[in-house]
């Protein structure tokens, strides 16, 4: 099976103990759809020592977690997305479904501009007034008056 996540991404865990930690992929086991994330489903491992030079003990070590319950964390937006598929320079790419961005580090400059132009435009679109603005209208009354 395909699978969206690549080993080097950031990503957001969004279910299960270890919900709202963030993480580099380490692994892939596409086979199993499972990740390897540093630092995400610590477990202990109680080892016995095979030989005299070895030691025992109970060890902790990163264990694979399901890949559906991991988000990609966009470079550009910081927002843990979904993720698409399109095309940049001919090649076929990942791109964040929030601001279409490039996840692929090597179309990442390619497609970041264009991605900071409408992660603005929709913060724009949701502001109000601020209130600096309702000052400034309360200002020139006050001139007016005078």
């Amino acid at each position: 099976m395909k699978m969206t996540i690549k080993s080097g991404d950031n990503v957001l865990v969004i279910a299960g103990k270890d919900k709202g930690k963030t993480g580099k992929v380490t692994a892939v086991y596409a086979d199993q759809n499972k990740v390897l994330v540093e630092n995400v489903n610590i477990v202990s491992k109680h080892q016995k020592a095979r030989t005299q030079n070895e030691k025992s003990g109970i060890f902790k070590r990163p264990a694979p977690i399901e890949a559906s319950n991991v988000q990609v964390v966009c470079p550009v937006c910081g927002k843990a997305t979904r993720v698409a598929h399109g095309e940049v320079e001919g090649k076929k790419v990942r791109i964040c479904k929030k601001c279409n961005a490039s996840l692929d580090k090597e179309y990442v400059k390619a497609t970041k501009k264009e991605a900071k132009k409408a992660v603005k435009a929709d913060d724009l679109k949701g502001a109000t007034l601020k209130p600096a603005e309702k000052k400034t209208k309360k200002s020139t009354e006050s001139k007016v008056s005078e």
